[in-house]
């Protein structure tokens, strides 16, 4: 058995030299730079973080994040619910073409969805024509250019990535429990409500929590969308690095961790309310 667990070992040590060098050793990196000054004396100071929370700019990056990732998770697990759902009551070939229509569209991300977008709802685009023609003013008159076209495009890419996710949960609420509640008289509604949403629940969260964190981080979709001319923390964290005479690796890495706090924040919220609803349902 001890053999065994070295060989295992050495198996996984490419993959923990990887880790180590592109993860833990960056992740450190930004946290230091993230005390130190752009120009001078490394030497430890707060300015850094003084100067994202007290600029208006950076401000309105963190409050549109929050709020753009919020928006896409919310209705993005709504519509994967349903989604998830369906899935998982279909089964046969109709279940096959579904799931390799998922796989397709959750890997469609990026510069080719922005392209998409403005092709399709662009300033000049099929369906904004469409709607200027058949006299339909709120397709006419749509601005893809603004924080709810933005939305709009987070939403999209959340939905595959959600519904891949809860499909599986959906093993865990049993046919004999919807049986036994018809049997009670009770609707199918009333049983989601009561018994499937609260068993889902822990779930339900755990996917909100990535798709928070997918939507806080997303970076290429916007930017090819809207390049500078929206705040949000990754196009932010980007200016910083890039396009910049010089680099302010202390600001940029105030911001990054700014981001991962906020990602660590969502994620201790969910799993704190997913306690309470595992600790409900042991209860009952």
């Amino acid at each position: 058995m001890n053999k065994k667990k070295y060989v295992y070992l050495i198996a996984l040590l490419p993959f923990l030299v990887v880790a180590v060098m592109y993860e833990i050793i960056p992740l450190i990196m930004i946290i230091i730079n993230s005390f130190q000054p752009d120009e001078g004396a490394a030497v430890f100071t707060l300015a850094n973080y003084q100067k994202v929370f007290s600029k208006l700019l950076y401000q309105k990056a963190i409050i549109n994040s929050i709020k753009i990732s919020l928006i896409s998770a919310g209705i993005g697990i709504v519509i994967a619910f349903i989604g998830a759902r369906a899935a998982h009551q279909v089964q046969g070939r109709l279940h096959n073409v579904f799931m390799a229509i998922l796989n397709m569209v959750s890997n469609f991300a990026g510069i080719p969805l922005a392209f998409a977008y403005m092709i399709m709802l662009g300033n000049a685009g099929v369906l904004v024509q469409l709607g200027k023609k058949m006299g339909f003013d709120a397709l006419a008159n749509f601005n893809l250019y603004t924080s709810g076209g933005v939305s709009m495009i987070y939403v999209y890419f959340q939905i595959p990535l959600s519904t891949l996710l809860l499909i599986p949960a959906f093993e865990g609420v049993r046919k004999e429990w919807q049986e036994a509640s018809m049997l009670l008289g009770a609707s199918r509604s009333a049983f989601w409500f009561k018994v499937g949403i609260p068993v889902l629940m822990p779930s339900i969260l755990s996917t909100f929590s990535v798709l928070f964190a997918n939507a806080l981080a997303a970076y290429a979709t916007v930017y090819a969308l809207m390049m500078n001319n929206i705040a949000l923390l990754p196009i932010q964290i980007a200016g910083c690095f890039v396009g910049e005479v010089q680099i302010r690796k202390g600001l940029g890495g105030a911001l990054s961790v700014t981001m991962m706090i906020v990602m660590v924040v969502m994620i201790l919220i969910t799993n704190a309310i997913s306690k309470r609803f595992q600790k409900g349902a042991a209860k009952a």
